[in-house]
């Protein structure tokens, strides 16, 4: 409790060096030195790079970009990087964008920025927020490269969601458990059911309901949503556009989320209004299938 004084200093010291204003954006692609390679390896946090073959596979194709910001006293450490995949239409699952035998598509017919990793590399700035600017930017870099891209969305995470379930099967007496349909429990125990196509229609429905749920009602610190990712797009002014179920069935996507993924929409006419409703009211963007799911 003593020190409260000196970590708000620290906190506002490195706010101040960190601002917006001192950061440069840079592309990151195979050609970039080693050094600054090995770090997006290194750092990547949401899909893992294991080795310089599937980094190739990020960088190199001429449907793939990757943005990164720096600070000119760390100029070979990026402070936060986001991949991106150019695309026709949105996708729904993770594996068409990272599989190894994909096709790169010509970006002159592309209509889709996907931002798909975003990940910050200083755990000590953990407080000082850079990525709700990179994706601004990063999508008016797009644009002006780009121009025949329309859509800019996400394909992400939900990392709560599991743990969220598992509190909600322990406190079945709940308010939000009471959407919840108890068999949703019992199919979620069965081994490797995201491989069996009668399990998943059986337990679609509801779990498509429970995302929903959880990503429009629960709520965490400060009464804003409990999912971390959400908080982090819906505050950038984005849309909860679309569910999608399993849409990453690797070990940590089911881990996580049972392989949910969500797709979150940039919508560049409507970013500051939803932005605004958000931090004044609360109020969560959400496309009309996401608010049909809950009948609204």
């Amino acid at each position: 409790p003593d020190l409260v004084a000196v970590d708000d200093d620290f906190t506002h010291l490195l706010r101040s060096w960190f601002n917006r204003g001192f950061l440069e954006l840079r592309v990151i692609d195979w050609s970039s030195p080693a050094e600054i390679l090995d770090k997006i390896i290194q750092y990547d946090g949401v899909h893992e790079i294991v080795d310089w073959d599937e980094l190739r596979r990020r960088l190199h194709p001429k449907d793939r970009r990757c943005f990164a910001f720096f600070h000119p006293q760390m100029p070979n450490v990026p402070l936060v990087f986001v991949e991106v995949a150019l695309t026709r239409g949105i996708p729904a699952h993770i594996g068409a964008l990272l599989t190894e035998d994909r096709n790169p598509i010509d970006t002159g017919k592309a209509d889709t920025a996907v931002f798909y990793s975003i990940s910050n590399t200083q755990v000590g700035l953990k407080g000082v927020s850079f990525g709700n600017f990179l994706i601004k930017q990063v999508v008016e870099e797009l644009v002006r490269e780009l121009p025949n891209l329309s859509t800019f969305v996400t394909l992400s995470p939900v990392p709560g969601f599991a743990r969220w379930m598992s509190k909600q099967e322990s406190l079945m007496s709940g308010s939000n458990s009471s959407a919840l349909d108890p068999a949703v429990f019992e199919t979620l125990k069965v081994s490797d059911w995201q491989e069996d196509e009668e399990q998943q229609a059986t337990i679609r429905p509801a779990m498509e309901k429970a995302v929903a749920i959880y990503l429009l009602e629960a709520k965490g610190r400060d009464n804003a949503p409990a999912d971390p990712v959400a908080r982090f797009h819906l505050n950038n002014g984005a849309m909860l556009e679309r569910i999608n179920f399993c849409g990453d069935i690797s070990a940590k996507g089911m881990l996580q989320a049972y392989g949910f993924m969500v797709n979150y929409l940039y919508d560049l006419n409507a970013i500051e209004r939803n932005h605004e409703l958000y931090a004044n009211g609360g109020k969560i963007a959400a496309s009309p299938g996401i608010n049909k799911l809950l009948d609204r």
